[in-house]
């Protein structure tokens, strides 16, 4: 498990500036928290370098790109065996229909958050990519009728030192 990084406040108030808002310019940062363009750039890198900052994504609307129905397929691979997950995973991870998995503990081993055009698609998915694989013991489908993102995660305000 990763360790926690020690963030003061001024770190606390760039993550959530940037958790927000990632395009912001140094200099808009710098003079939102209070200090020097080059010390908030110093600061960002940092972070990236600490991992707390993972990335930037553009997020696309599955729907606007023609795959307006989503699921959840929860899935048991049998056996559940170390040599099975990597393949699985990087198998599932090049699908072009799945946006997230999730290696669980429970009854299901995977739970795949998939975008597909239509039912037919849908089906042609489980058949195709999921339980014509031999380690595939069983697939549930959840269809997803709507869906809400939360906030971020930092507060807007509050104390913490830690992330």
């Amino acid at each position: 498990m990763a360790e926690s990084v020690v963030l003061d406040p001024v770190d606390l108030q760039l993550l959530r500036l940037l958790q927000n808002d990632a395009r912001t310019t140094y200099r808009d940062l710098a003079a939102q928290v209070g200090v020097a363009p080059s010390t908030c750039l110093d600061r960002v890198t940092r972070l990236r370098r600490s991992g707390v900052i993972l990335g930037h994504q553009l997020r696309l609307d599955p729907a606007k790109l023609g795959r307006g129905l989503q699921a959840l397929l929860s899935v048991q691979v049998r056996p559940h065996r170390r040599e099975l997950v990597g393949p699985f995973v990087e198998r599932i991870r090049a699908l072009p229909e799945a946006l997230t998995v999730f290696h669980l503990t429970g009854p299901d081993d995977y739970l795949v958050h998939v975008a597909v055009a239509d039912m037919a698609d849908l089906q042609r998915l489980v058949l195709d990519e999921f339980t014509a694989h031999r380690e595939v013991a069983r697939v549930e489908t959840r269809l997803i009728f709507q869906q809400w993102e939360c906030g971020p995660l930092l507060p807007p305000t509050g104390s913490g030192q830690t992330a």
